[in-house]
């Protein structure tokens, strides 16, 4: 998969990592990560999905924590994530909203497949043990989009390895190292900018 990454990527996480900020840090990445797949959803359909999202969003958050202690780098954390997400969207037929093609779900699982069996996550069940115990807020599928599915903001091509965008625009196989001592003040939800790219 495709990211970007950038210094506001490691204030957020060490932001998570930090007692007296963390609970901001998270709901303000919940936030954000809302806003912006509400964004790419049909927006006949977005307003019903806000609830079912937060809920997806807030428990990929334990995910990421989990995979950083594990030893996973932010950029590989954050991937997960998103391909928890991804799966979600594509057991609801929310095609549209994918970050990669239907065709490549199985190539992403495989790449992390240890870490996904030792939570429990499978593509029929994105959030494994990660899984709130009441379960996500329900919303509608659309099942019908998986027939042909249409996903105009996936792009293809990058399921061997996670691929980082940098801000100037170079693409790094892996990810790249973060500062030594990233600003908390500039995290996500500690600072009201949003990220133009999750």
């Amino acid at each position: 998969m495709k990211l970007h990454q950038n210094a506001r990527h490691f204030a957020s996480r060490k932001a998570l990592e930090t007692p007296v900020v963390r609970s901001v840090a998270k709901s303000g990445l919940v936030r954000l990560h809302t806003k912006v797949f509400l964004g790419k959803a049909d927006p006949a359909h977005a307003d019903e999905r806000k609830d079912h999202l937060d809920g997806l969003f807030e428990a990929t958050v334990d995910t990421y924590l989990r995979a950083l202690q594990e030893g996973f780098s932010e950029a590989e954390a954050r991937e997960i994530t998103h391909i928890q997400a991804n799966f979600d969207f594509y057991n609801h037929g929310w095609t549209e909203m994918m970050e990669f093609p239907t065709d490549e779900l199985e190539a992403h699982y495989e790449r992390y497949g240890d870490f996904f069996e030792r939570w429990g996550i499978t593509i029929d069940d994105p959030l494994g043990q990660f899984a709130p115990p009441e379960g996500l807020p329900d919303a509608p599928s659309t099942p019908d989009r998986l027939e042909e599915p249409e996903h105009p903001h996936a792009e293809g091509g990058f399921a061997d390895d996670v691929y980082v965008e940098t801000d100037d625009g170079e693409l790094v196989v892996g990810g790249q190292d973060g500062p030594d001592d990233p600003d908390v003040s500039k995290a996500v939800g500690v600072d009201d900018e949003d990220l133009e790219d999750v």
